[in-house]
């Protein structure tokens, strides 16, 4: 923290800080380091010891220091309080045993409060700390949890196979994903549906309502992209951070509310702002996009611009450009070639700005910015697609600098979830069964891993309709969906005379539950045509 510019308590000596710090992160780190891992293996008094060894290491410094004259007028005004909030700033991985801080604490002036306060204040805002160390030292609050709530859990558990689970997707699953309902043959994907990050961030917002009780709860976003979810977060009283103009409010946010960070992650700012706002944190980020903000972190050590392979007004793009310091984001393979040939060939600056201008960084220069580039990507972008922006942007790199000097010039990491792998290779595998007629894919609209799913069957030549809740489906046998191009339709007729094959699947953000919904309608549409047939 001191080697980071966080001001030091004033009656304290900034050089003989620095050195008792580092005499605590060095010296005796190891042997802090070595009784955390075997605290369970070790009795009390050894830990105890490790930490009055450290201590000690302190304040022989400080002690020394004493000698010096020039600064003995500083050192006679140092309290306990402030030696407390000096020991705050040891890194979070060294722990003191609970009897260590105790007995620190009696006769101090310092209550618990006061210390919560000065923990908050070392949250650096410098732009001489990164921004991965700016979230850690978030993440370090006693406010921030990413851990949900074990008391909660099981209750949650529950809540969440009630409602989101289902007895016919288990029967498909237990029949080789094949269900006949008279005319209709349904044939599921084999990955479908709900991932473990996103059932994660559902379970942890049940948790943390039901552990918070009547506080006031908050969430900066939809938890994930589904409407029947979002509902179900709105009436357990969860409130959304509303937008306006584009920018969100957090003016409605009090001191001790709890707020909850999306599926999808919150941008590093809103993170900042949350902190030093006293709210409760509770973060339920997938780790997947976590991963994603490591890669970037690792092009900004290299001193390389991030190349984000996504949508610029995705909330998980805005969360993950946060963490960059110099990037440009890119949509399709036509916008990254746009960007390969500006920096082999050059262009108009202008136009070049223009195009992407809501889709960079501050102060981007395209002249000075893509000499370097790391390629990083939005997890649920079709993987394909961003292996095939890769190995174009390589083959840039290497053109323009050589192949001996391209791990100078590119880096790139593989962060595309798995869950997304899966389930696009599943729709991949039954599109093959070129006897289907029609895909029925189940999915927010606003979600961009279940809109990839549909463009697989599309491009194979079949028919799919993606929607996002079963009341799409209308007793009169027509469908609302939304096409690849964003725009909703009507197709009237969707259900043939006679047998019908369909292929099904739903996004990461679908319960089973939404999806069996959506087939019970078609079964009941399909029975009202049989029904008015016979009648005439």
């Amino acid at each position: 923290s001191f080697q980071h510019g966080i001001r030091p308590p004033p009656a304290l000596h900034s050089e003989t800080l620095h050195r008792g710090a580092v005499m605590l992160r060095s010296a005796n780190y190891d042997s802090f380091m070595m009784g955390v891992n075997q605290r369970r293996k070790q009795s009390y008094p050894v830990v105890c010891l490790y930490a009055t060894v450290a201590l000690f290491g302190l304040l022989v410094v400080l002690a020394l220091r004493m000698g010096d004259t020039s600064s003995e007028p500083q050192m006679a005004q140092m309290s306990r309080q402030d030696l407390m909030a000096t020991l705050r700033s040891v890194p979070a991985t060294v722990r003191f045993s609970p009897g260590f801080t105790s007995s620190m604490k009696k006769g101090c002036d310092t209550s618990s409060s006061s210390l919560h306060a000065t923990r908050q204040r070392l949250v650096p805002r410098s732009t001489e700390v990164s921004k991965r160390e700016q979230l850690k030292q978030i993440k370090r609050q006693d406010t921030f949890n990413r851990m949900g709530f074990k008391e909660t859990r099981p209750i949650a558990e529950k809540e969440m196979f009630d409602e989101f689970q289902s007895d016919v997707i288990k029967d498909m699953r237990d029949n080789l994903y094949t269900m006949e309902k008279g005319d209709i043959t349904f044939r599921l994907a084999q990955d479908f549906g709900f991932c473990w990050g996103v059932e994660r961030a559902v379970q942890m917002a049940i948790e943390a309502k039901l552990h918070y009780g009547d506080k006031t709860i908050h969430i900066t976003n939809e938890i994930i992209h589904n409407p029947g979810v979002n509902d179900k977060m709105a009436n357990m009283g969860i409130k959304f951070i509303p937008v306006e103009d584009g920018v969100k409010n957090f003016d409605q946010v009090e001191k001790d509310d709890v707020v909850i960070l999306p599926a999808f992650g919150a941008t590093l700012e809103e993170m900042q702002l949350l902190t030093e706002r006293g709210v409760q944190i509770v973060d339920t980020t997938c780790p997947w996009v976590s991963k994603v903000w490591n890669s970037v972190d690792a092009h900004t050590k290299g001193g390389m611009t991030s190349i984000i392979h996504g949508t610029w007004s995705h909330e998980e793009t805005i969360a993950t450009a946060s963490f960059a310091e110099d990037y440009i984001i890119v949509k399709t393979m036509q916008e990254a070639e746009y960007v390969a040939n500006y920096i082999l060939n050059g262009g108009d600056k202008a136009e070049f700005m223009e195009k992407f201008k809501n889709a960079m960084s501050k102060g981007f220069d395209p002249d000075v910015h893509l000499k370097k580039l790391g390629l990083a990507n939005q997890t649920t972008m079709y993987k394909k697609e961003t292996r095939a922006i890769g190995q174009m942007l390589q083959k840039t790199m290497m053109q323009k600098y050589g192949p001996e000097e391209l791990n100078k010039h590119y880096m790139e990491f593989d962060t595309i979830c798995d869950a997304t792998q899966e389930r696009q290779d599943a729709i991949h595998e039954l599109a093959e069964d070129k006897t289907i007629d029609f895909f029925l894919i189940v999915g927010g609209w606003d979600s961009s891993n279940t809109r990839h799913l549909v463009e697989i069957p599309e491009h194979q030549g079949i028919p799919a309709y993606h929607i996002d809740r079963a009341e799409r489906l209308r007793p009169d046998n027509s469908i609302e969906y939304r096409t690849i191009d964003g725009e909703i339709k009507v197709l009237k007729n969707l259900l043939p005379e006679g047998k019908v094959r369909i292929g099904v699947t739903s996004g990461a953000s679908t319960p089973d539950a939404y999806v069996a919904d959506a087939m019970n309608r078609i079964v009941l549409m399909k029975s009202s045509i049989a029904n008015t047939e016979s009648t005439a």
